[in-house]
């Protein structure tokens, strides 16, 4: 590897610092030349050397210079450091093993052969002595045994602790209760057994040792290792206890206890252990790690970033450090220092799959498909066995239509999924992405519950008590307090989707009969989406730097009767407020198109077509059915400009040829399939002069596909290309299509609802999950759907080469569409939030009348059911 000037001149002045007695000087620049190249191996030398000698840092000095020799294994200094590392260590075995690696890469290397004389003659002198010894001398026995012990063999070392009590039976009487060399003596005999794995063995010891001193500290604490390791919980706290008790400062107790906790869910209770630890020291790392572990799960990640920063400054080799960090950075989207750190973490351990997986996720997060899915390989080339890896890969390969043994990747990870789920395992498949797999209905539905389980438990840390939910009273009479409190939890109130279609919905609510609350998960994006959902909201509340159980609070002391779940399995959710049950009634709506599997959400707001009642066993939560189409949107008072005729682009702004017929699909690239794609290309083969117009969601998937369709004869030019625009722009430019091509897998949502709101009809194909039948339900809420949904593939190409070739057949149905978007169901916000009010009355009264949860479907009778009150 070539060096830089740079690195060469701070590696001169570190090593110039070093030999004058400058270390910290010396570590400084040293430092430097690790932050610009971390696979140097001379300076990771140099930085053992000054931990070595100046920290007395011997264990940091190990890291170093094991990574030195894991990057260059013949590197005869490195050996010769971790030989004399490894002596102070008491490591005598491992210190002679490294000594004859450093002379058989250097015969003349001077200390080399001076440790391992040293080494010899140690080992030589204390046999000699061996020898001489009386049968009857214990102590002789007893430093013999810690010879041995310090030598790595056991059996030998049990033997000579063995014969010392065997040559005084008397020993602890002898010499009194408070026999320091009898306590040492069991003790010793206590963490042979311990390492050996033979805690009864060790647990006798370790009781012996306290019998003969009951000051013992270290006896109390390793013997709650040992009953802890055994099983034996309730008495490894009792002993820990004890310990602390003698000193309550015993960081090793404090921090064991804390583990208990940490490991029954008792964070609170584990955090204060691990915080009294760091009162006595603050160079054990596993406390900071711990409590990292603890904010990030509580959501407070300034204090887990600061808590891993301190990990890292103990030891700045500590690769785990590095990766937990980084995630901790993906979380809060930091993503180029998440990325850095796992890069770090590489550099210091090649070997870490882990840390290559978490890099490919990351790279994935900010665009670098590629890089994400040799990153994913790199990791299972390391590690075969690796589920997270296999299921991230398949969707990785998914996002950019790489198909290549796709059917076989999918066998594999549906078995991943299986075996999981049988062993009660999150599954490596998110929620969200198995509502785009070609997956049974009721294995999307077993993951949906596993997350949430996973959810429940975290709600559990938090060691809430159980909520007083709201008086079940019927809303009768006037005045505030006569009003349906209704809240909405999400993180996507701003630049996102979500807000674009439901901008207008908080403020629409009849504030006669209904009080809204939006509590935002996220911070302030300073868009115009997030400040006119917080303009018009009744009640709108920033709570992204509250913890998960302080919003729940929040919403409890808001006496809120409904909660609204927007997020359900979507970047940003803190599903753990909705298993606080904070509210008595709980619904999942528009975030996420399929099943929450969560006992906590009692509701699913959906319609008749998305989730018919024939697939009610695919949900666990009850169905609203809303009339016409359960999916919102804003477009009426947001996008009344696409109306407009001289807003309307032109074909060639986009390269598309003004005499083609245009078939396009602006989904993204991971919602297709070779089945869907193979489709499209019969229809272009049989349409004269059609072109398909793709959107480049992600741009690595254009070549992909663009070579897939070359092998079914589709011609170069009847594949185009587009950039993702802004959604005004998006909108307005889908009219310049002619038909709009659905992915049956899983549905134009959001894009399907741009699409005709832009006049252009469509053909899509229903099947069994929710995620497939939303653009029916779209296009059904137009009053013109009947003739864009197919009932199969063959069908679906059928219809789109019909409606390409008979062109009045398909002009007329254009503008039947263009004439009912004023006037459909669909783009009728107002009137789509009045029917939301009656299903959260009908929600209510049940409530109020003790009954169970039950399905039911809103129909726009005022009589049956009123949108204002009982």
């Amino acid at each position: 590897m070539a060096f830089t000037d740079d690195e060469d001149m701070l590696l001169a002045l570190a090593h110039q610092n070093y030999k004058a007695g400058n270390y910290k000087q010396a570590l400084e620049h040293s430092n430097a030349v690790y932050e610009r190249n971390p696979r140097r191996t001379d300076n990771l030398l140099l930085s053992g050397a000054i931990y070595y000698q100046e920290k007395g840092n011997i264990d940091l000095a190990i890291r170093y210079y094991l990574f030195a020799i894991e990057l260059r294994p013949n590197f005869a200094d490195a050996w010769s450091n971790l030989a004399s590392a490894y002596m102070r260590k008491g490591r005598l075995t491992e210190a002679a093993q490294c000594c004859r690696q450093a002379l058989a890469l250097n015969p003349h290397l001077v200390d080399a052969h001076s440790n391992l004389g040293n080494l010899m003659k140690a080992q030589g002198l204390v046999q000699e002595e061996a020898v001489k010894l009386k049968p009857t001398f214990s102590d002789a026995y007893l430093n013999l045994g810690g010879v041995y012990k310090a030598l790595g063999m056991p059996q030998e070392a049990i033997v000579c602790y063995q014969r010392a009590l065997q040559s005084r039976p008397d020993y602890a009487v002898a010499f009194g209760e408070h026999n320091f060399l009898y306590c040492m003596l069991a003790c010793n005999l206590a963490s042979i057994y311990y390492e050996q794995g033979k805690l009864d063995m060790a647990v006798l010891h370790y009781k012996r040792a306290i019998a003969c001193d009951a000051g013992f500290l270290e006896a109390y604490n390793n013997l709650g290792n040992a009953l802890k390791d055994a099983g034996r919980v309730e008495e490894a706290i009792q002993c820990y206890r004890q310990c602390l008790a003698l000193q309550p400062s015993h960081p090793q107790a404090l921090t064991n206890l804390g583990n208990i906790y940490m490991e029954w869910n008792m964070m609170s209770a584990a955090a204060q252990c691990y915080k009294a630890t760091l009162t006595v020291t603050t160079g054990l790392s596993a406390p900071f790690n711990n409590l990292a572990i603890i904010y990030k799960q509580q959501g407070n990640y300034t204090d887990a970033i600061s808590c891993y920063n301190e990990v890292l400054r103990i030891d700045p080799l500590a690769a785990d450090g590095l990766v937990n960090r980084g995630n901790t950075y993906k979380e809060i989207s930091r993503v180029n220092e998440a990325i850095q750190d796992y890069l770090r973490a590489i550099a210091i351990r090649p070997t870490m799959a882990e840390a290559h997986a978490n890099l490919a996720s990351a790279y994935k997060d900010s665009g670098h498909v590629e890089a994400a899915i040799k990153s994913y390989k790199q990791a299972l080339a390391l590690r075969p066995d690796f589920p997270e890896a296999t299921c991230n890969l398949l969707h990785t390969l998914q996002c950019v239509c790489e198909w290549d043994h796709r059917d076989k990747m999918f066998a594999e990870v549906e078995g991943i999924l299986r075996r999981q789920i049988k062993m009660s395992l999150i599954p490596s498949v998110q929620p969200f992405h198995a509502i785009a797999y070609p997956l049974d209905p009721i294995l999307a539905l077993e993951i949906s519950r596993k997350y949430a389980a996973h959810c429940s438990m975290i709600a559990a840390r938090y060691l809430l008590p159980p909520f007083n939910h709201p008086s079940a009273v019927p809303i009768r009479g006037g005045g505030r307090n006569g009003r349906l409190r209704v809240g909405y939890v999400s993180s996507d109130f701003g630049n996102h989707p979500l807000s674009h279609l439901m901008g207008s919905v908080f403020g629409m609510h009849n504030r006669e009969n209904v009080e809204v609350f939006c509590y935002a998960l996220s911070p302030n994006d300073g868009t115009e989406w997030r400040l006119r959902i917080q303009s018009e909201a009744e009640h709108f509340v920033d709570v992204s730097s509250m913890p998960s159980d302080m919003v729940a609070r929040m919403i409890n002391d808001d006496q809120i009767q409904i909660l609204i779940n927007l997020n359900g399995y979507t970047k940003g959710a803190r599903n753990e407020i909705f298993a606080m049950q904070p509210a008595p009634i709980q619904v999942s709506y528009m975030g996420f198109p399929g099943t929450t599997g969560a006992s906590y959400i009692q509701y699913l707001v959906t319609d008749e077509f998305v989730s018919p009642t024939c697939f009610s066993h695919i949900y666990s939560e009850k169905l609203v059915h809303l009339p016409h189409c359960y999916f919102v949107n804003d477009y009426k008072q947001k996008n009344r400009d696409v109306l407009d005729p001289s807003c309307q682009p032109r074909r060639s702004d986009y390269g598309l040829a003004e005499d083609k017929f245009i078939f396009a699909c602006f989904n993204q690239l991971y919602k297709m399939d070779p089945e869907i794609f193979s489709t499209w290309c019969n229809i272009l083969r049989r349409v004269p002069n059609s072109a398909l117009w793709l959107l480049r969601f992600p741009a690595a998937g254009e070549m992909r596909l663009r070579t897939y369709a070359a092998l079914q004869g589709v011609q170069p030019d009847q594949i185009i290309f587009t950039d993702v625009a802004m959604k005004s722009e998006h909108i307005r430019r889908s009219s310049l299509a002619d038909l709009f091509l659905d992915t049956p897998l899983c549905n134009a949502h959001t894009t399907g609802t741009d699409v005709l709101w832009a006049g252009l009809p469509m053909v899509t194909h229903p099947l069994d999950k929710m995620a497939t039948r939303v653009a029916g339900s779209l296009c059904l809420a137009t009053g013109v759907g009947e003739e864009m949904i197919a009932d199969s593939m063959k069908e679906y190409e059928e219809k789109a080469v019909s409606l390409a070739l008979n062109r009045s057949k398909l002009q007329d149905l254009t503008d039947r569409l263009k004439a009912a978007r004023l006037i459909c169901p669909l783009f009728d916000t107002a009137r789509w939030v009045r029917n939301l009010e009656r299903s959260y009355f009908k929600m209510w009264n049940l409530y109020c009348s003790g009954q169970h949860p039950q399905p039911f479907k809103v129909t726009e009778n005022d009589v049956e059911f009123p949108y204002d009150r009982s």
